[in-house]
């Protein structure tokens, strides 16, 4: 569960004049996951404009995957609809990519056997 200090930092990222709308959707991003993940230090986003908008990539430590992704994508679908709400309000169209670290493993997917059901 989010704590409301984490809310009110955010609140504050979003309402401060001062900074430019690049820093404020980038400062977000990393504020917003290293609450959910583990490993908060090896959270890092970089932030690319081109033709077709802002492209946030997001990286983090392999173990964190599960928690910044979520169950079916849940958390990820989340995070991306509220950079889109904070892109719209600058007049930017704003995306997120969550790089998949290398040497990355996943589970392959596998019918459970009749046997298994039955418990």
């Amino acid at each position: 569960m989010v704590g409301t200090g984490l809310i009110k930092d955010v609140k504050s990222i979003l309402k401060e004049k001062n900074m430019p709308a690049k820093a404020k959707d980038q400062e977000f991003v990393e504020e917003i996951v290293k609450a959910l993940v583990n490993h908060p230090e090896d959270v890092s986003v970089t932030r690319t404009v081109d033709e077709m908008g802002v492209l946030l990539t997001l990286k983090i430590n392999p173990e964190d995957m599960g928690q910044v992704i979520g169950r079916q994508g849940e958390t990820a679908r989340a995070i991306r609809s509220l950079l889109r709400i904070i892109g719209r309000k600058h007049n930017a169209r704003v995306n997120l990519k969550i790089e998949e670290p290398t040497g990355a493993t996943r589970r392959p997917r596998t019918k459970p056997s009749t046997e298994e059901l039955k418990l």
